[in-house]
């Protein structure tokens, strides 16, 4: 018995642990994409902080521009001056996206027009809402008129019998004209354009005379008073681009000359175009004057010089040699000479 029980098989159970499954790894690759996207943004981060701005200027012109070449067409779209170079033959060449990107589109030109003239719409509407939500400047809403011209936004404020802008034959100016005028100053700061000032009158004439007081004089005088009152309002003195007194040779009334509405004063917010145009004319004009200046100054320097000479040349001929000092010698000798004929006589 017991040996047949020695030679039964012995059975060993041993229990398999089962490991517990895993979770979900898909969002270490998000992470990692994610820490690499950090780490290149951060390098250009750095970059960007030790570059020179004229390297910035380069490599915004190279992103911004290869769109503009590809429809445009060319053979040598990466030819340019940017500091990251194409393949083209020759990355110092001047014709490629930097230059292009440069040339005048006139479809460009005519977009920034109309974006300017959108703004000084803007800008119309900004001033007529002024005017009606200030109680003071909505008594005087008829002696204002605003309208787009070819020169830009224009601005005049009328003249009235029974309220003048300034006293008579004047340019000081009447305090409801201040309050007008320091009202509008402010707002005109809203866009960087230039501004032209114009006085305007009636055709009232003043006593003659050589040096009379005129309409012209009156009207730059009323022109410039005006200017500083919208500078007192809050203007930016380096706004005025010119101060104009036409007197009356541009009424509003053309009927009647003598009408109150012709004594106006016009503010015109200037466009870029008529900006450049009367800043090219004012440059021609300062070149004229200093070519002039400098050729009366150089002639009167050459005549101040001639006069300067004439005096030396001719101070010898008219003085002579001065005569030589009598020696104690000679002094004796004509002192005996008389002796000697007296004694002869």
């Amino acid at each position: 018995m017991s040996s047949a029980q020695d030679l039964r098989p012995i059975v060993i159970k041993k229990a398999k642990s089962r490991a517990k499954p895993h979770g979900n790894h898909s969002w270490k690759i998000a992470y990692a994409d994610f820490m690499t996207a950090m780490m290149a943004f951060f390098l250009v981060l750095w970059l960007l902080s030790s570059a020179s701005p004229k390297a910035l200027v380069g490599v915004a012109e190279y992103f911004r521009t290869p769109l503009k070449v590809a429809i445009a067409g060319g053979d040598k779209s990466s030819m340019s001056k940017s500091v990251v170079p194409g393949g083209g033959k020759d990355p110092m060449a001047k014709d490629g996206e930097v230059m292009r990107a440069q040339t005048n589109d006139p479809s460009d030109a005519r977009r920034r027009e109309q974006q300017e003239s959108e703004r000084l719409r803007q800008l119309k509407t900004r001033l007529e809402t002024t005017i009606e939500n200030n109680p003071v400047l909505r008594a005087f809403r008829p002696q204002l008129l605003l309208d787009i011209t070819s020169e830009g936004l224009r601005i005049q404020i009328l003249d009235t019998q029974n309220r003048p802008m300034f006293r008579t034959g004047s340019a000081a100016v009447e305090p409801y004209m201040r309050t007008i005028l320091r009202e509008i100053g402010p707002v005109l700061n809203e866009m960087p354009n230039k501004v032209s000032l114009s006085g305007h009158t009636d055709s009232q004439t003043y006593m003659a005379g050589e040096r009379a007081y005129s309409n012209w004089e009156l009207s730059a005088d009323r022109a410039n008073a005006s200017r500083q009152e919208l500078i007192a309002g809050g203007m930016n003195e380096g706004k005025v681009l010119r101060v104009l007194g036409l007197a009356d040779t541009m009424p509003l009334d053309k009927n009647d000359r003598l009408a109150p509405v012709n004594r106006r004063i016009s503010i015109v917010v200037l466009n870029k175009k008529a900006q450049a145009q009367f800043e090219s004319e004012n440059a021609s004009a300062a070149e004229v004057s200093v070519a002039a200046q400098k050729g009366k100054a150089a002639q009167e320097l050459q005549a101040g010089v001639a006069a300067a000479e004439t005096p030396a040349a001719k101070a010898p001929a008219a003085t002579g040699a001065p005569a030589p000092a009598a020696t104690p010698a000679a002094g004796a000798a004509a002192t005996a000479a008389p002796a000697a004929a007296g004694k002869r006589e």
